[in-house]
């Protein structure tokens, strides 16, 4: 099976940048905590544009979101990064994006574990 050239780019690029963030980022800015994930990166066919979606768990929103501020502040610094590391004649700009879908993912399962308990309470009734 083939894999095309943009899924590969997608790849390597969330691989890429998630090492910058962990590394190089984090070394220069103190303030970034929380587990970062990079959860997909999305980079336009014509490699002009990257849309990078970022999951970060922390022990209060107001660390999510001062983390995430940081990464987005630090997106020229990580395209920096990323040109020295990837051998490839443009290095697209970086967009970060909230993913939200462990959250929902979160909430789902909340969702389904309250049915589930309801269903259980209903036959034990009967």
């Amino acid at each position: 099976m083939k894999v095309s050239r943009s899924s590969r780019l997608n790849g390597e690029y969330q691989k890429e940048i998630s090492e910058i963030i962990r590394t190089r980022l984090k070394d220069k800015e103190p303030a970034l905590s929380g587990i970062i994930s990079v959860t997909e990166a999305d980079v336009a066919p014509d490699l002009k544009t990257a849309k990078i979606y970022i999951s970060i768990y922390a022990k209060d929103e107001a660390e999510k979101l001062r983390s995430f501020d940081i990464i987005s502040e630090n997106a020229g610094f990580i395209r920096h990064e990323l040109s020295q590391v990837m051998r490839m004649r443009t290095v697209p700009a970086l967009t970060f994006l909230w993913d939200g879908s462990m959250a929902y993912g979160a909430k789902m399962d909340e969702l389904f574990k309250k049915i589930h308990d309801s269903e259980e309470k209903k036959d034990g009734d009967d």
